[in-house]
């Protein structure tokens, strides 16, 4: 076991080692290796340094090196190497962390983690919170409370007696809320075509002159960044118009909600803590590994009727908080171990300087693509920067020829009916040296494809 685990180790090291300095999307050749792996299912035991080699040599080359400096293809980060070494450790420690008295260590590290996280986020320190999978049921768990205290102030209990028969809710989002939310609405049962849609302005922010009046159990969704923009819908005045009618706020905060952790971007956030619950992603801008999202819920007892779980079995009975009353999952990995590990190694300010400095990264590739004399769409205040090279069709061939060419990637993406790159500055170890040999490769491979 030794002798498997440490050969492991030195794979994986070197190929953190190696990953940028090769090109970040895979070559056609080592995808088309993947073949490999497409053959019958053994009859007998197999060689595991054997497996471990099979998997390294060929798997490895064919991943996109998401973990580098110079990806910019979707709003992840890099693992930081303490999350890396946490994740490895808890990993051995195998803990189903889903009760106290099963798995101490798991339960009480991830409570001190939540505690952090509310610090450093500016929530409500009496919120309770859960460690999932990603935003997408970060929100589910949000919306599963809200779903259960506006039908119980409407006199009915949802967690018995289900939704047929139940009051109406209504439902109301921004037009560009992001398709994980509208998916844990569908989960939920309220429908993804039923919602309540409202106009946004050129940034993609609700606009407010189009809130309609509330009327009997609501459940309003906002937005801290959007997806394509980064932009942050107007928080604080919703709130306000929101609970004047006793209705619910959730916020989508994917990664947007981190703006609270750095205090020079903090502005844009303001009134988020006026919210009843938020989703985000530990893995997005804390930069841990994957799966690691985060929801959270000002009145932890409304999390706790919506998730809670119970048998004759479970050890449930214990003075400490039991993980699985949080959380939709009864097993789960202990990944709030992670999360802990990177907020006592980087503190307060730490965590900010990593986040400004992406966002400044986005601003440098704004200021010096728009000097190059292409297109910038959104006002880029987080990490998010759109840029169009002309036409719908020279964009998507200039996109294509950038992937292609392996210095970095970046995606598509049509937004207010315009294609664009979509470049998203998410990792720890990007540096502006990275962003500046990025933008020269861009503006290359742009003049190439004129």
């Amino acid at each position: 076991m030794k002798q498997l685990l440490s050969d492991a180790a030195s794979r994986a090291i070197g190929y953190l080692e190696s990953v940028d300095s090769r090109p970040v999307a895979p070559s056609s050749a080592a995808v088309t290796a993947l073949a490999a792996f497409n053959e019958p299912l053994p009859e007998n035991p197999s060689d595991d340094f054997a497996t471990l080699r099979q998997l390294d040599e060929i798997g490895s080359p064919a991943t996109m090196a998401m973990a580098g400096r110079r990806f910019f293809g979707f709003v992840i980060g890099g693992s930081l190497p303490i999350a890396v070494a946490a994740n490895w450790l808890t990993t051995a420690w195998d803990q189903n962390a889903a009760l106290y008295r099963a798995t101490p260590a798991a339960a009480f590290i991830e409570q001190v983690a939540l505690r952090w996280l509310l610090e450093v986020l500016g929530l409500p320190k009496e919120s309770g919170g859960a460690f999932v999978t990603g935003a997408t049921v970060a929100n589910l768990c949000g919306l599963a409370a809200a779903r259960h205290v506006v039908l119980k102030r409407a006199g009915w209990n949802v967690e018995a007696d289900g939704l047929f028969g139940a009051p109406p809710v209504t439902v109301i989002i921004g037009a560009e809320a992001h398709p994980s939310l509208t998916k844990s609405l569908g989960i939920l049962g309220f429908g993804r075509n039923r919602v309540v849609k409202i106009p946004v302005d050129a940034q993609g922010r609700i606009a407010l002159a189009a809130l309609p009046e509330i009327v009997g159990p609501t459940i309003v969704c906002v937005q801290a960044g959007n997806v394509n923009t980064g932009a942050v819908d107007p928080i604080d005045e919703i709130c306000r118009w929101a609970h004047a009618a006793q209705a619910w706020v959730h916020v989508d905060g994917a990664f947007g909600l981190w703006a609270q952790a750095a205090p020079e971007l903090r502005h844009l956030t303001a009134g988020i803590d006026q919210a009843d619950s938020w989703a985000t992603d530990a893995h997005k801008w804390l930069n841990v590994p994957y799966d690691s999202g985060l929801a959270f819920v000002r009145d932890p007892s409304a999390l706790q009727a919506a998730m809670a779980i119970t048998a004759e079995y479970l050890p449930t009975q214990t003075e400490f908080r039991n993980p699985c009353d949080f959380t939709p999952e009864l097993s789960r990995r202990a990944r709030g171990v992670e999360v802990w590990a990177v907020l006592r190694s980087l503190g307060k300010t730490g965590l900010a300087e990593l986040i400004q400095r992406n966002c400044a990264g986005a601003r440098r590739f704004a200021e010096r693509l728009r000097l190059a004399g292409f297109e910038v769409l959104n006002e880029v205040v987080l990490n998010q920067v759109l840029v169009a090279f002309g036409d719908a069709e020279k964009t998507l061939r200039v996109i294509s020829r950038i992937q292609a060419d392996g210095v970095c990637w970046a995606g598509s993406t049509v937004w207010q009916g315009r294609t664009a790159m979509r470049i998203s500055v998410s990792s720890w170890a990007t540096r502006f040296e990275d962003v500046d040999r990025s933008i020269d490769a861009i503006v290359r491979v742009a003049a190439e494809s004129a």
